[in-house]
């Protein structure tokens, strides 16, 4: 190195290092991404500064002690330059495409650092200090710059464990203490400390010796997929297994939630104000946990109370109310009249006359859905027809795998009849638009009122019959009387459908 040195001090061999200089320069700009190019600035500033310097020299007098020393500080700067751009051109670029990837930023800050200090003690010793003898002569020096550098050391030994074992790399999620407000994506790891920013935007540095004595917790490892556990409760009076159908339809269609694993529900303990269940479920958009939470909270909340099943809460609260029988009546009429209101926007419905309307409207129900909940799947065999109060519903098709969209219901409009009167299955999906509040018809209140009126068999058969044939588009072409026929030969079909459906003889 010495020998090295002292070649460069003459004048031809500071023009070849510098030719060298700008040599290994132009390489590594052609080489290098254009995006990366802004870190040849460095090198690029010590080669000018190289030649201001080497340019001030030529105006000193020759042996003066400031021409030596101006001329030791070009040097300088040209070796810098030098092992800078090599450390770019070898470890960045080579290696970089050798290996798809680029070395860990600390593996690179070490790297160059070597080549710092190697540079630096050559520079000493060219002025003729041993680095050695400086360090050996004060033992308080050498105690001092020991225990200065411990922390940092330790740091840095650290840093290198963590890329040597990679536990975690950058954009990996980590929790290195009991705080969840400490979970953090990691956004860089150096030689001194690793740095991860949080869910509430807030950077946190962590030095590499506190993360290696920290049990982290490292929830992109082995893979993205993160279980995410839900507690809630509800009354002892819910059938457990009830719930479990309820909560896992209800949670089906969450968006990010994953279908494989699958959601899966446990019964997990009889508390003090009810049955608690633990619901777990699965997501890979760990940066979304607390959203995907949410939206399952809600939807679970949703189809709970649909389904009459009430969350118990660990309160006492006494109702202090005064209702008599008179008004406990009004009350029930108002809604059944509201019920009733409503059925007569269901055309064929309209034979059933105002007693059997008003009988069919005291055993109806309603029941509310959050946007993006399925109300019937294509395919089911439910029996029930909904009429939407309020909200908007999306017809959709699926075949070969792919779903797309028929039409949109909105309030006032009904769906299912047919699967009410004859029990065909379901030949769409729909789904909820937005939040829906539903009037439902099941199988037992519409055959309570056709026991109770089956004179309205016939009629209803006819009524259901033209309104499948206005559905057709071959029907479309028929004459007058070809028409009429259909119709009766429709109507037949229907009414033995629906007298065997309901045993009504």
């Amino acid at each position: 190195m010495d020998s090295i040195l002292n070649a460069l001090s003459g004048a031809s061999g500071v023009t070849i290092a510098s030719a060298v200089a700008v040599g290994i320069l132009a390489i590594t700009a052609l080489l290098m991404p254009v995006g990366d190019r802004r870190q040849l600035r460095l090198p690029i500033g010590f080669f000018i500064a190289h030649l201001v310097m080497h340019g001030v020299e030529l105006l000193l007098a020759q042996g003066s002690a400031i021409q030596k020393a101006v001329s030791l500080i070009g040097l300088g700067a040209l070796l810098i330059c030098i092992g800078r751009t090599s450390v770019l051109l070898v470890i960045d670029v080579i290696l970089g495409r050798r290996l798809e990837r680029q070395l860990p930023k600390i593996i690179r800050d070490i790297i160059q650092g070597v080549v710092y200090f190697v540079l630096t003690l050559a520079l000493l010793r060219q002025l003729g200090l041993e680095p050695g003898q400086l360090l050996t002569t004060s033992a308080l020096l050498t105690a001092v710059i020991g225990l200065s550098l411990q922390d940092t050391l330790g740091n840095l030994i650290a840093g290198l464990s963590v890329q040597i074992q990679r536990p975690f790399n950058v954009g990996d999620w980590i929790q290195f203490d009991n705080d969840p407000k400490n979970i953090g994506r990691i956004m860089e790891i150096n030689w001194r400390a690793t740095t991860l920013l949080t869910l509430d935007e807030i950077e946190v540095v962590v030095p590499n010796g506190a993360l290696a004595k920290a049990p982290l917790r490292v929830f992109s490892r082995p893979s993205r997929v993160v279980r995410r556990n839900i507690f809630f409760q509800t009354s002892y009076e819910a059938e457990p297994k009830r719930v479990h159908q309820v909560v896992l339809e209800a949670i089906r269609d969450t968006p990010g939630v994953l279908k494989e694993p699958p959601p899966n529900i446990v019964t997990d303990k009889f508390a003090d104000s009810g049955i608690e269940y633990w619901l777990r479920i699965y997501i890979e958009q760990f940066q979304r946990r607390d959203v995907i939470d949410g939206a399952v909270r809600d939807r679970i909340w949703y189809a709970l109370k649909r389904s009459g099943i009430s969350i118990p809460f660990p309160h006492r609260v006494v109702h202090m109310q005064t209702h008599s029988d008179e008004s406990r009546a009004r009350d029930e009429l108002e809604k059944v009249l509201e019920r009733e209101h409503a059925l007569k926007d269901i055309d064929f419905l309209k034979v059933l006359g105002e007693g059997p309307r008003r009988d069919l409207a005291k055993l109806a129900k309603t029941r509310i859905f959050s946007q993006g909940e399925v109300i019937v799947r294509q395919g089911d065999e439910s029996t029930e027809l909904f009429m939407i109060l309020r909200g908007e519903t999306v017809v959709t098709l699926e075949s070969a795998d792919v779903e797309r969209e028929i039409t949109r219901l909105n309030a006032g409009q009904f769906f299912g009849e047919m699967a009410l009167v004859t029990g065909e299955k379901r030949k769409a999906n729909v789904k909820a638009a937005q939040d829906c509040e539903l009037l439902v018809i099941d199988r037992e209140a519409f055959e309570a009122v056709l026991r109770k009126h089956p004179g309205v068999v016939e009629e209803l058969s006819k009524v259901l019959a033209d309104r499948q044939l206005q559905l057709d588009e071959h029907a479309q072409r028929l004459s007058g009387e070809e028409r009429a026929t259909a119709v009766q030969k429709e109507s037949s079909q229907l009414l033995g459908k629906i007298r065997r459906l309901f045993k009504l003889g």
